[in-house]
């Protein structure tokens, strides 16, 4: 498809990427693209479809072009060129069904989680005054924060003020969530609850987009992903798929290292490879119930077996031959 280069301030409506469909995409765009002064190509032509009802994790090492993405998507920044589409609507249309949380919000520190949230309330020119009380609460109960909801805001915990964060972004209905690196600076416990909170955002049918750095923390809670590097596009689909293309190996633990291996090789498993206790082989589509009873079988002294499967991690090695923070 050709590249639309377009006056700033205009930039919905936008054409598909190749096989995207609008209607069934929460956000589409084409060719999206942003130069800053001095040359500088934050964004490179992105193709991008985020299917309705998905996790979309977007993902790069920091500064690949994802806030500065997420920006454009928002209205926030016009790009240099292409197009894009949120909810397939005019930016007025789209923008109040849109819950955002982009590099933090700025809360009172003084002030109670809920005083907070009805600031953030009062400064909706689409919120309703007559319900703003119930909106609130229905807000801090799907965050889980209603017995904090008095609490003043700099006594919240990181992980709390991350989901008070996400409460303000859905103080109305909204059809997509966008959140740029939720958990960053979270510890575990922090990270957990934000998970788990995007998690039961999806099942009642929100759209979440989700952008970090950190692909571990993305696998486990996106069902769809792309992959960013230095402003391009490098991959982008359902987590499944993205793994479909690199290969699944067995590895086994046994102090019949050598015997093991033999055993492997007799089986027809390609690439059998032995380290000390431990030897690996691709899968090739074995059932490894089957491989670990061939083992047994022949006397191989079993300590573990495990199928690994490649990650996030290995993806985007596998497809720039670079990798990038997966752990903060």
């Amino acid at each position: 498809m050709t590249a639309v280069t377009q006056e700033a301030g205009a930039p919905f409506g936008a054409a598909p990427p190749p096989g995207a469909d609008p209607g069934e995409s929460a956000i589409v765009t084409h060719g999206l693209t942003k130069r800053f002064r001095g040359g500088q190509v934050a964004v490179d032509a992105l193709d991008l479809a985020v299917p309705r009802g998905s996790v979309f994790g977007f993902l790069g090492p920091n500064g690949s072009g994802k806030t500065t993405t997420i920006r454009m998507l928002l209205g926030l920044v016009a790009p240099t060129a292409g197009d894009y589409s949120v909810l397939d609507l005019p930016l007025a249309q789209a923008l109040p069904r849109v819950g955002a949380v982009v590099e933090g919000p700025a809360f009172y520190p003084y002030l109670s989680g809920e005083a907070n949230l009805r600031r953030f309330d009062a400064a909706d020119p689409t919120a309703r005054g007559g319900t703003a009380a119930r909106r609130i609460a229905e807000a801090l109960e799907r965050v889980g924060l209603s017995a904090a909801a008095g609490k003043r805001y700099r006594n919240y915990s990181l992980g709390m003020r991350q989901r008070l964060a996400i409460a303000a972004a859905l103080l109305g209905p909204r059809e997509l969530l966008i959140l740029d690196e939720p958990t960053n600076g979270l510890d575990p416990q922090g990270t957990r609850e934000v998970r788990s909170l995007v998690k039961e955002i999806a099942a009642d049918g929100t759209t979440v987009f989700v952008s970090s750095h950190l692909l571990a923390e993305v696998e486990q809670m996106c069902t769809h992903a792309a992959i960013m590097r230095t402003g391009r596009l490098v991959a982008q689909g359902t987590i499944a798929s993205l793994r479909s293309g690199l290969v699944v190996r067995v590895r086994v633990e046994t102090p019949d290292a050598a015997d093991a291996a033999r055993v492997l090789g007799t089986l027809g498993l390609p690439d059998v490879r032995r380290s000390g206790a431990e030897v690996t082989a691709e899968l090739d589509g074995r059932v490894p119930e089957q491989i670990n009873a061939a083992l047994v079988g022949e006397g191989v002294a079993v300590r573990g077996l495990a199928v690994v499967r490649p990650s996030l991690e290995d993806v985007f090695v596998g497809l720039t031959g670079e990798g990038f923070d997966v752990g903060g």
